[in-house]
């Protein structure tokens, strides 16, 4: 596939391609729908002024290089049709049958789909995306091949949507297409991404790029293929390639290597007949060139996820410039270009190899599967992100198994991609016969033996934190959600509630229950029970409800009535309180949070000490309220406006250490005519003083005044009531 877009193109040029691959494709369908499409995009135009018409041909161009079925190219010349003319779905499906409309309605739809930053919508959007590659693959690469064009002509958008669309491209496209094993068009839209995102650092590499390279490897190609013929093996075919602007740039930038540093920017491929002739052409190579350690991979033994096999080894050329020789099969070759799309066989009505590809996108419903046990939408953001890295690492059990990880993966994970019964029994683990920690990171070639200790051993909480898979994460909250759920609901429980505290939220015990119940509603529980044992094993994080807890309480904040006003003059006032329905009753201020005028407050009616006064906030209050003995003791309780009476409040303060630092703080109170019933202060270490105060003010304003006036003196650091 060509990496730099052709002039538009004409139906017949495209017919001519068909021709000339030689396929038995149904010209006649495409004929019908390149008809229909031509007339009804007939008065559009693209961005860029060309008709529009241009973009399905070009589309469906990039299908035929990939080898792609007669429904496909149909599907390709009218895939657009739906979203922007009058054609719709059904009438597609009465011209041109059930699977082309599937195939149609499918990239519609994914066309449709708008990636924005609010992470729930995206996490749906890209579950929805995964379904409709999960029915059909095809879909998926019509829409590679879709966004592929439109990369290649995005001068035409406007920059901030060049660098959206690139963005999204990286993020989302790429590595999709990765794991569909289509290499050329991953690269490709990694390229065109980086060139609009970061235009300095592609432009860099090019330039580094065409100062080396083609006549040095036409050189090496020939050596190589010469010798080869003497050694018995014909019919090689010798090619070259240079690694991708974006891999190159990856390593450069995010590695911090060199360009001189890289070791596979210029690559030499050899496709032979066999597996035999691929080993003994890698003994050839080696004989040739010098060989460097720890740069020899053989995918051929051990294949990629993706189904890439290849023998990969990096040697150091005669003019000293380092390169990669990669050596495969005729059919591993077509693997490694065309990836999935490899897999489409052209018979009788051109049909797909079902077996194949269900065995290719087993990882597509695997995590559609997990993700359906998980209450939060967003995890599938962060598990779509592990599971499509391009970095892979292989380890071996004791028997020779091999096991593929993402980058970064630990023996936790490791040990859950062997079973699930293995990991939730695991207590240790061995790699090459030695004991490693569990946060271990699996390293390529490592044979990995895993402990397991009794049948009901279960995981630990803190393994969520340290495994990188989401198979391994799923099945750690499946576990606790499974077994545990008395703790899990005792944990989430305690959870919340301390959550509910740090951020200063106060639920009346009479709102309680209606609140949570809300909450949970508003998660996808259908109980608060539930709500409580997905926080305890995992499945909703507290960090991600934040948003949604307080909307809640903001609105019982609103809905809560207004605090009645009582008639001062029928109901005196004591110690400047007025407790409702009591009339001069003695008063005395909790000192577990010592209120003061200004306070929201509630009374509690003490046994022959008349009301205990405290702050609504207090944690005393809320604990003492869901008592049933104690509900009826808790009596409304307000400031009284025209009591002019003294109240003593304590400061803790935090100084830099001085000389006169008592005396300023003294002279300051003086000023504000604040008495000072106490005062202690003391050295601490790193040459700072702690004071405590205890002074006479009027209400919660005036200490503010007086707190503010306190942080105006010199070397005071902070004034924190108590």
């Amino acid at each position: 596939m060509e990496n730099t877009e052709k002039m538009p193109i004409t139906y017949e040029e495209l017919k001519q391609e068909l021709i000339d691959s030689g396929r038995p494709y149904d010209f006649d369908m495409i004929d019908r729908a390149f008809a229909l499409a031509n007339q009804a995009h007939s008065a559009q135009r693209r961005r860029s002024g060309e008709p529009y018409i241009c973009h399905p041909l070009s589309v469906a161009r990039i299908l035929i290089d990939l080898g792609m079925d007669s429904e496909s190219i149909a599907a390709a010349l009218m895939h657009d049709v739906a979203e922007d003319t009058d054609v719709t779905v059904d009438e597609i499906r009465s011209k041109f049958g059930p699977e082309v409309a599937l195939l149609v309605d499918g990239v519609t739809k994914l066309t449709q789909i708008k990636f924005s930053n609010v992470e729930d919508r995206q996490a749906e959007n890209l579950r929805k995306m995964l379904l409709a590659m999960s029915q059909d693959v095809r879909v998926m690469i019509i829409k590679l091949s879709d966004r592929l064009h439109n990369m290649r002509t995005g001068d035409a958008w406007p920059e901030q949507k060049r660098r959206d669309k690139a963005l999204e491209t990286m993020e989302v496209y790429a590595p999709i297409a990765h794991r569909l094993g289509i290499s050329n068009i991953k690269e490709e839209l990694e390229d065109r991404s980086l060139q609009y995102l970061d235009p300095v650092g592609y432009n860099t590499i090019r330039d580094l790029l065409d100062k080396h390279g083609d006549e040095f490897l036409h050189g090496v190609c020939d050596t190589i293929s010469a010798h080869l013929t003497e050694n018995g093996i014909e019919n090689a075919k010798i090619k070259y390639r240079v690694k991708s602007v974006y891999g190159i740039y990856r390593k450069m930038y995010m590695q911090n290597k060199e360009f001189e540093e890289i070791y596979d920017i210029y690559a030499v491929r050899i496709i032979l007949n066999s597996v035999a002739e691929c080993y003994t052409a890698l003994g050839l190579i080696h004989d040739m060139y010098h060989p460097l350690p720890n740069r020899f991979k053989d995918y051929i033994s051990t294949p990629k996820p993706n189904g890439y096999q290849s023998l990969h080894t990096t040697v150091i050329g005669h003019e000293a410039l380092p390169f990669e020789v990669q050596i495969r099969t005729w059919d591993m070759d077509r693997q490694a270009e065309y990836g999935i799309a490899a897999h489409w066989k052209y018979k009788e009505g051109i049909t797909s190899s079902g077996d194949k590809l269900d065995e290719r996108l087993a990882w597509v419903r695997q995590l559609l599967e997990s993700q359906r046990s998980s209450a939060d939408a967003t995890d599938l953001l962060s598990d779509i992100k592990s599971d499509l890295l391009p970095e892979e690492v292989f380890a071996f059990t004791p028997r020779g198994d091999v096991i593929n990880l993402p980058a970064g993966a630990t023996v936790i994970d490791f040990a859950y991609a062997i079973h699930s019964a293995v990991g939730n029994r695991m207590i240790g683990a061995k790699v090459n016969n030695r004991i490693v920690p569990i946060d271990h990171q699996v390293v390529t070639g490592e044979i990995i033996e895993i402990i397991t200790g009794p049948e009901n051993r279960g995981p630990s909480r803190d393994w969520l934190n340290i495994v990188k898979t989401s198979e391994a994460k799923n099945k750690i909250r499946n576990w606790f959600k499974k077994e545990r759920r008395e703790e899990n609901i005792a944990e989430g429980k305690d959870a919340l509630e301390r959550e509910l505290r740090r951020n200063m939220m106060t639920i009346p015990p009479e709102h309680y229950d209606e609140f949570m119940s809300n909450l949970a509603r508003r998660n996808r529980c259908n109980t608060v029970e539930e709500m409580y044992a997905a926080i305890g094993y995992g499945g909703l994080q507290l960090s991600r409800m934040l948003t949604k807890i307080k909307d809640e309480y903001a609105r019982l904040k609103a809905s809560e009535p207004k605090p009645v006003t009582l008639d001062i003059k029928r109901i005196h006032s004591s110690e400047g309180v007025v407790v409702e329905g009591i009339d001069n009753c003695p008063v005395k201020f909790a000192k577990c949070c010592s209120p003061l005028p200004g306070d929201d407050i509630i009374g509690f009616v003490t046994r022959g000490f008349g009301v205990s006064i405290h702050k609504r906030d207090c944690k005393n209050v809320h604990e003492s309220m869901r008592h049933p003995e104690n509900a009826d003791r808790w009596v409304r309780a307000y400031w009284d406006t025209a009591a002019k009476e003294q109240y003593s409040a304590t400061l803790e303060l935090t100084c830099m250490d001085r000389n006169n630092l008592v005396s300023d703080i003294a002279l300051a109170l003086s000023d504000m005519r604040v008495p000072i019933y106490s005062m202690a202060a003391r050295a601490a270490e790193h040459g700072r003083a702690h004071m405590s105060l205890t002074i006479g003010i009027m209400n919660t304003e005036h200490l503010n005044n007086v707190v503010a006036k306190l942080k105006k003196v010199k070397d005071v650091i902070s004034v924190l009531r108590t």
